[in-house]
């Protein structure tokens, strides 16, 4: 099955003011939507991430892609990825945001390609896409509610501007509002919290009150993205043993493998077993051996955007299993296309361990790209449809309008430092670590 044509479309979608140690999104997140076409007039379509450095790495690709059989597209475009590695830079998340990175270029700029060949082929054959990658373990997928701390308003600027839902939250008590929000609306049955913004002291409080207030049946994970010390990280994890145990966890509280792996031997000498997870000092392949001997991490945050697509996730899922890692998925503000991969690749990796991320709550249907609105989150979980491939397509008339935004935002890259500048501090800078 050959492919006709590739096409790219770079759009900007409202993104509420959501604070994190990277600083404050901006009122637009931007993302790249993939179509390959196929000679009988077939669309696989992907979502990426947005801007124009994932725009252009796709486009640099663009020669290989046409005329390439679909069914053999990691032979063609493997060696096509070589020029987009060992440029010797860092593969860690920690001081740039996913999407930034250039040592992910390679796996990123794959994975987009992969996810859009399987929905394609799946489509061509009629077979969804979890079927096609080894079959599906549950036909339901769990996420986890995804509170932050933020400023008043909903995203968008001018005559844009979005209603603001959720409102302002920057205290315990206006949290644990935004969560029970959350879950009456989509049924979540965990929460993971994202900290790191906040004094120490108030972020515990918070956690404290979301245990007060949903007991220990709702687990409760927090991530301040590498904002403390390993001392502060350590006080952190003793403060909240019993919030954080029963499914919980303590993600990427201090930088790098070896801060880590110092914490969680702390943690164990003192008695304390919360697992502590990552998506920021693990990200690749090559982070898993020192991962293992330090047992610095017990959980990782997968994501097949910059893992390289969702056969690299099930591979990472077999490693994990074998060394008695959990799993889990990480996410970024992110619109249809991508939660239904997200939820294709999780249906179909055994080694799922715990409910993923997802930014999906933040999104509006004013932005969603997907044919017949947004997707249904229903107790927590998305189910996989019967549909072939990602089960998807794409209404055109709202990627004309999802592209059209992009023309008129002015950056054209995520930049949380220059927004938290913008409008919260002329001085700021992320600083790691802050506490």
């Amino acid at each position: 099955m050959k492919i006709k044509d590739l096409r790219i479309h770079s759009i900007a979608i409202a993104d509420p003011p959501l604070r994190s140690s990277y600083g404050l999104h901006a009122p637009y997140a931007l993302r790249t939507i993939i179509e390959l076409e196929s000679e009988d007039g077939i669309i696989g379509i992907n979502e990426t991430y947005g801007g124009e450095s994932p725009a252009t790495a796709l486009r640099a690709i663009r020669d290989k892609i046409i005329g390439a059989n679909a069914f053999r597209i990691t032979g063609t475009i493997n060696p096509a990825m070589d020029k987009f590695k060992g440029n010797g830079l860092d593969r860690s998340q920690t001081f740039l945001v996913p999407g930034e990175n250039p040592m992910d270029e390679a796996t990123r700029t794959y994975a987009a390609i992969e996810v859009a060949c399987l929905d394609l082929i799946g489509k061509s054959i009629g077979v969804p896409v979890c079927d096609l990658i080894g079959g599906r373990v549950r036909d339901k997928v769990p996420f986890s509610a995804y509170p932050f701390y933020k400023h008043a308003g909903g995203g968008g600027e001018g005559t844009d501007i979005r209603a603001d839902e959720y409102g302002e939250a920057l205290s315990p008590e206006t949290l644990v509002a935004q969560v029970k929000q959350m879950i009456k609306k989509y049924g979540f049955t965990s929460v993971k919290f994202k900290a790191g913004v906040l004094d120490p002291e108030e972020e515990i409080e918070t956690v404290k009150q979301m245990y007060q207030e949903f007991g220990p049946g709702v687990p409760l994970r927090i991530d301040p993205n590498s904002a403390w010390t390993v001392e502060t990280s350590v006080k952190v994890g003793k403060a909240l043993a019993r919030e954080l145990s029963g499914g919980g966890y303590l993600e990427d509280p201090t930088a790098g493998i070896d801060g880590m792996a110092a914490v969680r031997r702390q943690l164990v000498e003192s008695g304390i077993h919360v697992p502590l997870a990552s998506n920021v000092a693990v990200t690749s392949f090559k982070d898993l051996p020192a991962t293992v001997a330090q047992d610095a991490v017990q959980i990782i945050l997968c994501d097949h955007h910059y893992w390289g697509g969702m056969r690299q996730v099930q591979h990472l899922a077999k490693l994990a299993e074998t060394f008695n890692i959990g799993l889990s998925m990480h996410s970024n503000s992110h619109l249809g296309v991508s939660l239904m991969a997200m939820a294709h690749v999780a249906s179909a990796t055994p080694h799922l361990t715990y409910a993923c991320d997802t930014h999906y709550p933040w999104q509006s249907a004013e932005d969603e790209v997907v044919n017949g609105g947004r997707i249904a989150i229903k107790d927590g979980c998305v189910t996989i449809p019967e549909k072939p491939g990602l089960g998807v397509d794409l209404d055109y008339d709202q990627l004309a309008r999802g592209k059209e935004r992009y023309h008129q935002v002015p950056y054209k890259k995520r930049d949380d430092e220059a927004e938290m500048r913008r409008h919260v501090d002329p001085n700021w800078k992320r600083a790691l670590p802050r506490w």
